[in-house]
């Protein structure tokens, strides 16, 4: 058997195809890994250097923000004002107060009750209030409408007010009508800058305005001043 064979019984080799230029020597190759590693050294050597620097500036930064958008002591923070409403509301309500000692100090009474949080203050529809002081005499007050602070010692009173301090022995009652009387029970005062009518036993007074101090038995009416006097009733 020939085993012998020529050039053209070979099969065609597949054609190398190599880069334009020589290829790179072992040498080259070690220096560009070189080089990577020592671009690679710095970059971490820099970083180690100026890292805290930066982490120290980012957190400057953030407490310089902080500081500015954080309101001082003292500041006025702008808030949009509260509204004029009502947070709640009785009908055919009674409300009484007692002294320390458990005695009556106050009674208010009225058709409808509302409370405004803005002010603290209660308007009351056709209100009728009791008041007792500390010497017996009670005090009796209505109208139409009534404003009142919290504890109710204090009103302003609207449309047909009345106020009667009733009498003691020995001593007649006084009695104010008009369209608006301030009554302040705590310290014992009626006033009014409108017209009012003043009746004590059989005298009448009438005046375009009042101040009634009684803890120092005051009576000062301003204005325009009628008046028609009786004696004191026995």
């Amino acid at each position: 058997m020939n085993l012998s064979t020529t050039a053209t019984d070979l099969p065609p080799l597949p054609e190398l195809l190599l880069p334009a230029g020589h290829a790179p020597s072992l040498a080259e190759a070690l220096e560009r890994r070189s080089v990577q590693r020592s671009w690679r050294a710095r970059l971490t050597a820099w970083l180690s250097a100026y890292l805290p620097l930066l982490l120290m500036a980012v957190l400057a930064l953030g407490t310089w923000w902080l500081v500015k958008n954080t309101p001082m002591p003292g500041e006025t923070q702008t808030a949009s004002a509260p509204r004029h409403e009502p947070d709640y509301a009785m009908t055919r309500f009674t409300v009484q107060r007692f002294l320390p000692s458990g005695g009556m100090r106050l009674q208010v009474e009225g058709d409808a009750l509302r409370h405004y949080p803005d002010t603290d203050t209660l308007e009351i529809d056709q209100a009728r209030v009791r008041a007792w002081a500390a010497d017996g005499r009670v005090t009796v007050a209505s109208a139409n409408r009534a404003q009142s602070n919290s504890d109710a010692t204090e009103l302003q009173l609207t449309g047909g007010a009345h106020v009667t301090r009733q009498a003691l022995a020995g001593d007649d009652a006084i009695e104010f009508k008009g369209e608006f009387l301030h009554a302040f029970f705590k310290t014992e005062r009626v006033q009014s800058h409108l017209p009012v009518t003043v009746t004590r036993g059989r005298s009448v007074m009438q005046a375009d305005g009042l101040d009634y101090d009684n803890v120092k038995g005051l009576l000062q009416l301003k204005g325009r001043v009628r008046a028609s006097f009786s004696a004191p009733s026995k």
